[in-house]
């Protein structure tokens, strides 16, 4: 079973347990070791912020003991919050004015996420995913 099957294994133990939707994530370290596989608990934990790739990368920070993932890569049912708004109060030059780092992702999202030396994007195992969708529909469930 592959890294996004078992994402998608995840995801559908909780959507059948009325936790979370279709939605499974999973954090492998730069060795190939398995930090987290997760889902979404969104339903079950009252927790608009527990999203499968949130819950994934909690998870692995706590495997690892520490807050950087430099290294991991994320394997996710779909990258989804349903957050239209978003107010902010400094700048990423602000946050790079006294050492942080982010100023990276705000230079690939502005450059149409094209520079793969700084974050790849790669669909994978689609139609896997369009399945467990498919369920979750089929169910009745909640939309959120």
């Amino acid at each position: 079973m592959n890294i996004m099957e078992l994402a998608i294994k995840r995801a559908r133990e909780t959507m059948s347990q009325n936790l979370g939707g279709p939605f499974g994530a999973a954090v492998i370290d730069r060795d190939g070791t398995i930090l987290s596989i997760t889902s979404n608990s969104v339903l079950g934990d009252h927790d608009p912020t527990a999203h499968a790739e949130v819950n994934a990368i909690r998870e692995a920070c706590k495997v690892k003991g520490s807050h950087d993932l430099t290294g991991c890569v994320i394997y996710a049912t779909i990258i989804w919050a349903n957050i239209k708004t978003v107010y902010y109060g400094c700048t990423p030059a602000d946050a790079e004015e006294i050492g942080f780092r982010d100023d990276f992702i705000y230079n690939f999202i502005q450059d149409g996420l094209q520079d793969k030396t700084i974050l790849e994007i790669e669909e994978k195992n689609r139609q896997d995913c369009l399945v467990l969708f498919k369920e979750y529909q089929e169910q009745s469930k909640e939309i959120y």
